[in-house]
Order: structure tokens, then C-alpha cells, then sequence
């Protein structure tokens, strides 16, 4: 080499090795995130395995480990305990409860813009409207006994003589041709199709003003406070992933449902996500104009009071303290919706 070059060559690798070591570098890495959800993988949960599974959240600078629930697991404590960094929480009575019994969670963000419980019905019976369900048995779960059936009570007018329990078991309704069951829109529908035969009637309590946010993403006061910045990323990685599995090509989030939960077919996670769509489950009302997410406060004490004349919350709660709107309504993904 022309030693009037070995200046110019030494400087050359010492910017290299510079840039090698750099701080820059170093930005490159992921910030390690856990989020656990209620229930064991499926459709329902589809954004957030996409965005894992599209490399959204990669994008955004998160590495992203989702820890399924299931019947014996409680990812909300380990949130509370410090172990997870975000819960997907079922629904905004989970809110009202954090509140009323001082646990420092705070929902940031509400993936489902109508809770999906859902009665249904015998074709023979000819139901069209939730007021044509009261003459019926109604099957109707411990849970939803102390939730929607009490709304179903105050709203309208629904007695519990005609309750009898709902045991996760379809049997008994479809025994009986003059009664409903509770369900999810998104499954038993489908369980009921494959095992008898037939399409029940479906009547979703969020279109008769049941009007609770689902799916909602949870965190820590304490994270909220200490690192915005990764809540904010969190959030808008999540909602893009909603919006690519919604709209996009979902084979691989859906390849990793099935590996964590093997009884989620192709067939019924078709089935799962064409109903969201169909019913607006996730995108629909507010988030068409602000984002799949969006929450509202008109919404949120639209919902308190009615609880509250339900007698299923206190009405001295501070249900302000369950949520913020600091990570929302953005519109963020919004231009991704079909326009079709």
C-alpha cells in the first residue's frame, strides 16, 4: 500500500470501529415487554399475536413475549406483582373493580369497541329483539348473573325466575327450543352450528346498549409514570397489529394461535374473525374515526351509570381513575382500513 494512504485508511477504520461501538448501536436493541391475556390463544386475541408475529412490535422497539391465560392462571396478579407489564382485561367492569378495591392498574386502551356476549336463540322460537327473549329460559353463567343480567334487570326489565345456570354446557338449551344462552359471538354460534345442526339466532347485547369497552389493554400506574414512552409504543404497535390481522394476510399470527392452542381450527378462526368484522366487534363507532382502541369519557360514564342503576358497582367509585385517554385516539392505523 502507498504509505501516503495509511493516514486516510487508519482514519477510515477507526470511524468503523467508532460507529461499531456507538451508542447507536446500542439503540437498536429491543425493549423486553410481557403481556399476559385472560384466556388461552385464539382468534379473539389475534392483533397482538400478528404484531409479534409481523414484526410490528420489532418495529416499534419492543421484543414481546404474549403469556396465554387459561382456566388455573391469573395474569392479572402477576401484572400487579410486577411479573408482566401488561393484561388484557375482559371487559370495563374489571375497570370499575380495580378502582373500588384500590389495585394500581389503569386501562390505556379498549381493542374492543363492543363486548361480545351474545344470547341465542332457536330458529323455531322467531326471535328478533332482545325484549323477545324474556318469556324464555334463559341460560345465563354465575358471572353473567352478577353483570349483564342485572343491566338486562334495570334496562329491561328481565326477571331471574326465568334463569336457570349456564354450566358451559349446550345441552339443556338445546333441549329446550323456548330458551337462550349465553355466549360469545365470535364461538358458540359456531359450536352450536357444528354440534346440532343448526344456525341459532344470535342477539348481541351491545347493539341494545350494553355498552361496556372489551379486550382492553391494562398496565401499571408506576409504568405509566416511570416510562410513557413504552406504554405509547406498546399501545400503537397492538392496534396496528389489530388493524394487519383484521384486514391483512393473518396466516402467521394464526399459525401461532394453533401451536399454543391446538383446538383452534382453521375453520373456527375464520369463523372468529369474520364475526368481528360482521358485528364491529373491534372496528366500529369511535375507532373509525379515532383508531382501533379509542375510548371515550362520555362512554365510560355512559357505562358507570348504568352499573350503577344496576346496583353491579358503588356509585361512589372514582371510575375516572380506571382509564386514561393518554394513549389513545390518535388515529393511528386508521389509513391501513380498507377503503372499500
Amino acid at each position: 500500500m502507498n504509505p501516503a494512504l495509511l493516514p486516510r485508511a487508519l482514519t477510515v477504520l477507526l470511524m468503523a470501529l467508532v460507529i461499531a461501538l456507538s451508542p447507536a448501536s446500542a439503540q437498536t436493541r429491543l425493549d423486553k415487554v410481557s403481556f399476559g391475556t385472560n384466556w388461552v390463544a385464539e382468534a379473539e386475541h389475534g392483533g397482538f399475536f400478528q404484531a409479534v408475529a409481523d414484526g410490528t412490535y420489532a418495529k416499534y422497539g419492543l421484543d414481546v413475549t404474549i403469556v396465554p391465560g387459561g382456566p388455573n392462571d391469573n395474569n392479572r396478579m402477576l401484572l400487579i406483582a410486577g411479573k408482566l407489564d401488561f393484561f388484557m382485561a375482559a371487559n370495563t367492569l374489571m375497570s370499575f373493580d380495580a378502582v373500588a378495591n384500590n389495585v394500581p392498574v389503569v386501562t390505556v386502551a379498549a381493542i374492543f369497541q363492543k363486548d361480545p356476549q351474545v344470547l341465542l336463540t332457536h330458529p323455531e322460537s322467531k326471535i328478533t329483539k332482545l325484549e323477545d327473549l324474556k318469556p324464555l329460559t334463559l341460560f345465563v353463567s354465575k358471572e353473567g348473573i352478577s353483570s349483564y343480567f342485572q343491566w338486562l334487570k334495570s334496562e329491561y326489565g328481565f326477571s331471574e325466575e326465568k334463569v336457570r345456570p349456564y354450566t358451559f354446557n349446550p345441552q339443556p338449551f338445546l333441549a329446550n327450543k323456548q330458551s337462550a344462552m349465553q355466549g360469545y359471538v365470535t364461538s358458540e354460534p359456531y359450536a352450536i352450528e357444528k354440534s346440532a345442526g343448526f344456525k341459532p339466532g344470535i342477539i348481541l347485547l351491545a347493539d341494545y346498549g350494553f355498552n361496556s369497552y372489551s379486550t382492553l389493554i391494562e398496565t401499571r400506574r408506576d409504568l405509566i409514570d416511570k416510562r410513557p414512552d413504552l406504554v405509547q409504543r406498546f399501545v400503537d404497535a397492538s392496534v396496528k397489529g389489530w388493524y394487519h390481522y383484521l384486514y391483512g394476510d393473518n396466516r402467521a399470527a394464526n399459525a401461532m394461535i394453533r401451536k399454543l392452542n391446538p383446538e383452534m381450527t382453521d375453520e373456527l378462526i375464520a369463523y372468529s374473525i369474520a364475526r368481528m368484522r360482521e358485528y364491529g366487534i373491534v372496528d366500529s363507532g369511535d375507532s373509525l374515526r379515532d383508531g382501533i382502541g379509542a375510548m371515550t369519557d362520555a362512554r365510560m360514564a355512559s357505562f358507570f351509570d348504568k352499573m350503577v342503576r344496576a346496583r353491579v358497582v358503588r356509585p361512589d367509585i372514582d371510575y375516572r381513575k380506571a382509564y386514561t385517554l393518554r394513549f389513545v385516539n390518535k388515529g393511528v392505523g386508521v389509513d391501513e382500513r380498507p377503503k372499500n
